[in-house]
């Protein structure tokens, strides 16, 4: 049977979704959700699951006992009725420490637990933590292995390609991994001296693909449909990692999935289901935070949806000045609804 180019190209298109274990896991797709500090909470991982995300890791949550009982740690701690599995993403730098952190979360409910060596914050990076971590191969295999050998729960890995620009070691520790039993690899594309600044280096990700035999998750400029699938091809990686192109686009992993499973883009969403969207979204941040907090988390979570929209900047500045979740909720509808009263239909 002949198959025609139309065909083939579209076949192409759905080999390229492939499934993907994290231990038992098996993950719906292979779209995955970044852990943001402040950004992926438990409301944001579910809106972002119900828009299609394959799976969600938690913010960063310290290895610090002492701070297990922060407000701010219980929030990042609380998976109450997430979908599964859960991810737990820990950080630290004492083997110890790290190990029993890791058997906290798993006894909080965490059937996975992520270690973070790729944060990039100097704050972070002080603590000899996050992506700091690069520079002391020795002790990255003793936290491996330590968190590994502490819990029952799949124990998976979020880094960078090294330290700094240079002195890139990402072979070396996707080998450490894989002998320490991590389940998968999570590579953000630079190394913590370029930051955020500069592109996404893939080769090197496909490099790593190629030499280790645990799935190996890519992040790193993922910002299109068109860019998802470029880098899935480019790089090899069994799934993607989708962070700031998911602030203020849940629907980012919808478009995504679409062009992934047909090689066609979905229409922009409409300003009707962006106000629908918004609107539920901070619902679940007032229920989760209460009036205080919830009210300022929320305020970069709108300043994300409205970017882009007609008169946004001055709808921000009005929106900035509510100290109430009711108030700000009604300057948010207001907008919305003035938006849709002028015609304004889709979403840029």
């Amino acid at each position: 049977m002949n198959l025609s180019t139309n065909t083939l190209l579209l076949l192409t298109f759905f080999n390229t979704i492939t499934s993907m274990h994290i231990g038992p896991y098996k993950l719906d797709n292979p779209l995955i959700v970044a852990p943001m500090a402040g950004v992926t909470d438990r409301p944001f991982r579910t809106l972002c699951k119900h828009f299609g995300a394959g799976h969600a890791v938690s913010e960063m949550m310290t290895a610090n006992a002492t701070l297990y009982a922060q407000k701010k740690t219980m929030f990042r701690a609380n998976f109450d009725g997430e979908l599964a599995p859960i991810s737990a993403q820990i950080a630290g730098s004492d083997p110890g420490m790290l190990a029993e952190a890791a058997r906290y979360q798993v006894a909080n409910g965490a059937q996975i637990v992520d270690i973070n060596m790729g944060c990039p914050a100097k704050k972070v990076c002080r603590k000899l933590a996050g992506s700091a971590l690069l520079k002391d191969e020795a002790l990255v295999k003793q936290l491996l292995e330590s968190v590994v050998d502490a819990v029952d729960v799949p124990v998976t890995l979020k880094t960078r390609l090294g330290f700094a620009n240079g002195e890139e070691n990402i072979l070396r520790v996707a080998e450490m991994a894989e002998q320490a039993g991590i389940a998968t690899l999570a590579i953000h594309g630079r190394t913590r001296e370029q930051m955020y600044t500069g592109e996404a280096r893939y080769e090197l990700i496909r490099e790593v693909k190629r030499s280790v035999g645990i799935p190996i998750i890519a992040n790193g400029d993922i910002d299109s449909p068109q860019k998802a699938k470029f880098v899935l091809d480019k790089t090899g990686a069994d799934a993607l990692m989708i962070g700031r192109a998911a602030q203020g686009r849940p629907w980012f992993f919808r478009e995504a999935l679409h062009y992934l499973k047909s090689g066609e883009l979905l229409p922009s969403p409409e300003v009707a289901e962006i106000h629908e969207v918004l609107l539920g979204h901070l619902d679940e941040l007032y229920q989760f935070y209460g009036e205080y907090t919830g009210c300022r988390i929320a305020r970069k979570h709108i300043a994300w949806y409205t970017n882009g929209l007609r008169d946004g900047n001055a709808f921000r500045q009005a929106m900035y000045k509510q100290d109430t979740t009711v108030g700000q909720a009604e300057t948010v509808d207001t907008y919305f609804k003035g938006l849709l009263e002028r015609g304004e239909r889709l979403y840029s």
